[in-house]
């Protein structure tokens, strides 16, 4: 006779409807003290009849000078609040740079490079493959034409040209979505890590669009990954004290000057995975923006563990034994990212998550400090505080490491897998192309809150906290256009080639 099986109840509908009580109750509790606490007092002042309001009112002792204090007081404490309040940062729009299909780099040209580069070192050609495979990369991702050069020999005129094809083509398109005129462009930023050439990439983009000689310009190299939303996190604080101010961020990263030629297994990786983008956006601090603009910027929270030897070595530009310049990715990397990520979840929590999780959290960590290790640690569900996330497309053990860790379900993930499918890890770009990806499948709408995550060399991890505006419409254009229909698609956990 077979043992009776113990039910599921972490399954349990019961169970479920107790949870979600759980969270209104303490999510409304303020408000659950409040109403009585007003009904009672209503009901008082009911009881008191008009000759009890009249004698209420003449034993306050009011007078004109006490109004006019008073009035005095309240204006000068509003005007004090009024001034010190942050100023909101809206997101008016935004655009992604789509390569043209001349520059689309299939499995089968990646591995006939391959070959022919490798020819000397035939043992590499597997350990390819195999990256290859499981990169989660699909067929239309590109490369710029130095790199489908055979050998390739980038150089300086290569590299500008990517980069005037990348930045202008997102340039303009904003310029166009927006209606904004260049003139009136107030702050400018522009974030690439590897490629920083003299004049600055910033000052290419003020000579292309004739700005304005007065105008605030940033340019941020060396910053990985993370450094589109280092971008928002300092066009933020510049909007904070330049009023009726906007501001342009451009985010890319060039590769032509930067494909890895040697044979160091841990330095061929990027050339796998790293692909073309850039990206666009328009921030704005202007009260007559608030109506078009697509979202609000609630939080900002950025993560360094530089301090630390293994994160600042794990994503490591350096020469090979040969000579060869290449980023290096340590074996620690993924313990370091979530190391980080740990670090800033632990600040973002409190700012975004309801009051139900935070106290749940809250009591397991005490019952951690008593209990020593014998409570498992809570996760946060942050489920609760978004709805959408953008997860950097750094590759699939990162995003499958978020999604587990994050207990996150297949479609919370798939603007992330399906960007990296399409257009590969076009670095701090790549959250953009996310964001595009949720909107072109029609699902952003009034209210929704977007988390975006980027991880990027030093080590740091940094997060974007977004409210939707209004409900937005599948945009006609964009870099989804002409493929949306055909995503999500199933990517097998090994492509073989």
């Amino acid at each position: 006779m077979s043992s009776p099986t113990i039910p599921d109840y972490s399954k349990s509908v019961k169970l479920k409807y107790a949870k979600l009580g759980y969270q209104y109750l303490v999510n409304n509790i303020l408000s659950f003290f409040l109403i009585p606490i007003i009904a009672a007092i209503f009901i008082q002042v009911l009881n008191l009849g008009h000759d009890g309001l009249l004698t209420l009112w003449k034993s306050l002792h009011i007078d004109l000078i006490y109004l006019i204090s008073s009035s005095f007081l309240i204006v000068h404490f509003a005007t004090i609040y009024v001034m010190s309040k942050t100023r909101t940062v809206y997101l008016v729009d935004y655009a992604c740079y789509k390569p043209p299909s001349s520059l689309r780099t299939p499995f089968a040209t990646c591995m006939e490079h391959a070959r022919i580069m490798l020819d000397s070192k035939p043992k590499l050609i597997p350990f390819q493959i195999k990256i290859s495979e499981r990169s989660g990369l699909g067929e239309e991702t590109c490369l710029p034409p130095a790199i489908h050069c055979i050998p390739p020999n980038p150089n300086m005129a290569d590299a500008r040209e990517e980069a005037e094809m990348v930045i202008f083509s997102a340039m303009d398109s904003l310029l166009k979505q927006t209606g904004l005129k260049p003139k009136d462009i107030d702050i400018l930023i522009v974030n690439c890590s590897l490629f920083s050439p003299t004049p600055s990439l910033s000052a290419m983009v003020v000579n292309k669009y004739k700005l304005r000689s007065n105008i605030k310009s940033f340019n941020l190299s060396g910053m990985g990954c993370s450094a589109g939303l280092i971008s928002i996190s300092l066009a933020g604080d510049l909007l904070q004290v330049h009023p009726n101010s906007n501001a342009v961020i451009i985010s890319t990263e060039i590769l032509s000057p930067n494909s890895y030629t040697g044979k160091q297994k841990s330095m061929l990786l990027p050339n796998f995975l790293f692909r073309m983008g850039g990206a666009a956006i328009l921030l704005s601090n202007r009260w007559s923006d608030r109506r078009r603009a697509k979202y609000r910027l609630l939080h900002v929270v950025r993560t360094h563990k530089g301090a630390d030897d293994k994160a600042y070595r794990c994503v490591y530009q350096e020469e090979d034994p040969e000579g060869y310049v290449g980023v290096s990715l340590s074996l620690d990397l993924m313990v370091v990212a979530g190391e980080t990520l740990k670090s800033n979840i632990t600040t973002i929590g409190p700012l975004v998550l309801p009051a139900s999780e935070q106290l749940l959290f809250l009591v397991t960590l005490i019952g951690r400090k008593i209990f020593k290790k014998k409570w498992k640690p809570y996760i946060p569900d942050f489920k609760q505080a978004f709805e959408h996330f953008c997860i950097h497309a750094g590759g699939r053990a990162v995003i499958d490491e978020l999604q587990k860790s994050l207990q996150l379900s297949a479609e919370h993930v798939e603007a992330s897998k399906m960007t990296l499918h399409r257009f590969g890890n076009t670095s701090s770009s790549s959250l953009w192309y996310e964001l595009s990806y949720i909107e072109a499948k029609g699902r952003m709408k009034k209210g929704d809150r977007v988390w975006q995550i980027g991880f990027g060399s030093g080590f740091k991890c940094n997060s974007a906290v977004w409210k939707c505006n209004r409900t937005i419409k599948a945009p006609t254009e964009g870099p989804w256009s002409d493929c949306i229909e055909r995503y999500p698609v199933h990517i097998p956990e090994v492509m073989k080639l």
